[in-house]
């Protein structure tokens, strides 16, 4: 059984706060999150596809990438890292390509607990409409598969 993904996002306010446990050490979770051919292999729901085209997960370094799903759908995102310190914080932007110009912020927190791993998230977005908008495209349970397919990576 995987460990629990708390998703919190309040009414009235732009937030979604994310938290997850992984039981693996925070170099490899580091190591998934910036690691362009990791990242590839968890990120997003199981019916997805994705394709890294840029991802310098460097301070001041960009990021794209776009995928599909099983029913034809296509999706890009890309933005910014505005802090990387590794293993333990990432701080980058992120815009949604059917979104324009509603930019979020994105901290990512990378703990060690007893040889496991904390990450808490929190994203800042434009505005609580365009945090509703995300939330209503099924991203909780994509961030949740997600994380299902990194527990799988990180024990491989």
């Amino acid at each position: 059984m995987s460990n629990p993904t708390t998703i919190t996002a309040d009414e009235g306010v732009p937030f979604v706060d994310t938290v997850r446990e992984f039981d693996a050490p925070v170099s490899a979770v580091f190591k998934a999150h910036v690691d362009p051919d990791l990242l590839a292999k968890w990120l997003g729901p199981r019916d997805t596809s994705l394709n890294i085209g840029e991802y310098n997960a460097t301070t001041g370094g960009s990021w794209n990438y776009g995928g599909g799903d099983g029913s034809g759908g296509t999706y890009g995102f890309r933005g910014i890292f505005h802090t990387v310190d590794a293993e333990s914080l990432i701080i980058m932007t992120f815009e949604f390509d059917g979104a324009p110009s509603q930019v979020g912020l994105s901290t990512t927190r990378f703990e060690e607990i007893e040889g496991r791993t904390k990450i808490v998230v929190h994203e800042v977005y434009p505005s609580v409409e365009a945090r509703d908008m995300a939330l209503a495209t099924g991203m909780n349970s994509g961030v949740v598969e997600g994380y299902e397919k990194l527990d799988e990576l990180l024990v491989a």
